[in-house]
């Protein structure tokens, strides 16, 4: 099937100029990769090395994962976004039966004591990832399909959650409550620029809000984390030993870093400094200015991001524009609430960062956004795209043509 909605050309990657994308864009997370593969290399060495015998192990593994990435970004760059269109109730269908099958024993692999990923052979899929992916082209259809209905009755902003909240209620039986809040937020925000009133997204909040707290409550562990995070040093040794060894991390680092490859916190004293902690490692080793460039590479790429679905919000490719804008806000939520975790600003929790972090999932899937959005944009300079929904001219203020 696979092979039948590929069009090499005209792509981005084979057209009429050649190799024909958004360089800026693809510039940045190009960068943020390498920079990703040196921290893990480096994060992960003495890790690999006790578990493996080979200090560069994880740094093998997450090449393959970054080819395969790759590969994938060139792969959805030759698929049509009307393709992603036609196809976003499957795609939901499979995000749902993936969720299914990671709860079946047997099927489902354990790691840490939560159930999030499925086994091929040495490799993990986690389906969380790919859920999150199809969810916001699946809603982007939607919003296209029901804009007038979005826009003017409680049915169609609450038609979306007849969808969201099952798959929401899969990711809190892994559990995964990290990937549940970026999930539901990103949602959140395609419905607002979607053109759900204010008085109903206020609402929306207000519901989150409310589930948040009874999920907080309806867990201990869950209490424990959200009491541990504002005071880790009352529990050093405890509750609160991952988040105290992050910050010693950071006050290790101070302004320039102890230098690459000399992290102390990665020797067994700060767990999981290769995954969800990746980004304490990289402070600590480059500094706050190393850390301040890292977080300004990641501004940009989500700022490219939206600017991405403007670009085509202006050449009325509405399908493209909403895609655009929910795999930013996909990007910003994780990116917020792992740097938000590793500085403790929020409870810990089990997310990557995007294209930074060591995970299979996160990685390609990441690149495959990245291909998607590159997609968005060439069709957008391109005039390729078809209008399928009805707007308004007075939706849309009058603007020069934009500069790439």
């Amino acid at each position: 099937m696979i092979f039948g909605v590929i069009k090499p050309y005209p792509s981005p990657l084979i057209s009429g100029r050649g190799i024909d994308v958004d360089f800026p864009m693809l510039a940045g997370c190009l960068a943020l990769l390498g920079l990703g593969l040196v921290m893990i290399t480096s994060a992960s060495s003495e890790v690999a090395a006790v578990q493996s015998g080979n200090t560069l192990y994880m740094m093998t593994r997450h090449l393959i994962y970054m080819i395969i990435g790759l590969g994938a970004c060139g792969v959805t760059m030759m698929i049509p976004v009307a393709t992603w269109q036609r196809l976003g109730w499957l795609m939901l269908l499979g995000a749902f039966g993936l969720l299914v099958m990671v709860l079946i024993p047997g099927v489902g692999r354990e790691v840490n004591g939560s159930m999030r990923w499925i086994g091929f052979g040495a490799f993990n899929v986690q389906p969380s990832e790919i859920a999150k992916l199809f969810v916001v082209i699946f809603l982007a259809g939607y919003l296209i399909r029901r804009q007038t209905e979005v826009r003017e009755s409680w049915m169609g902003f609450f038609k979306p959650f007849i969808v969201l909240l099952p798959m929401a209620g899969l990711l809190l039986m892994e559990p995964d409550f990290g990937a549940t809040v970026v999930m539901m937020g990103a949602a959140a925000a395609m419905l607002f620029l979607g053109g759900v009133g204010l008085f109903r997204f206020s609402l929306m909040v207000a519901l989150a809000v409310g589930a948040v707290f009874v999920l907080v409550q309806a867990q201990p562990y869950r209490m424990a984390r959200l009491i541990t995070f504002t005071d880790p040093w009352s529990d050093q040794f405890g509750s609160g030993y991952q988040l105290t060894q992050a910050l010693i991390a950071f006050g290790r680092g101070e302004w320039f870093g102890v230098g690459l490859g000399n992290s102390v916190q990665k020797q067994f004293y700060l767990p999981e400094a290769h995954t969800d902690f990746v980004f304490s490692v990289l402070a600590e080793e480059l500094g706050v200015v190393g850390s301040l460039l890292t977080v300004g590479l990641f501004l940009f790429v989500s700022i490219r991001a939206m600017y991405i679905g403007m670009w085509a919000e202006r050449a009325k490719q509405f399908f493209g524009a909403y895609v655009a804008y929910g795999l930013a806000f996909l990007w910003i939520g994780q990116i917020l609430i792992n740097i938000g975790v590793n500085v403790g600003l929020l409870p810990t929790k089990g997310l990557t960062l995007p294209f930074l972090s060591y995970g299979g999932s996160s990685l390609v899937i990441c690149c495959a956004s990245l291909g998607l959005l590159l997609r968005i944009e060439w069709e957008s300079r391109n005039n390729m795209g078809s209008e399928e929904a009805e707007f308004d001219e007075s939706d849309f203020a009058e603007e020069p043509p934009h500069g790439r």
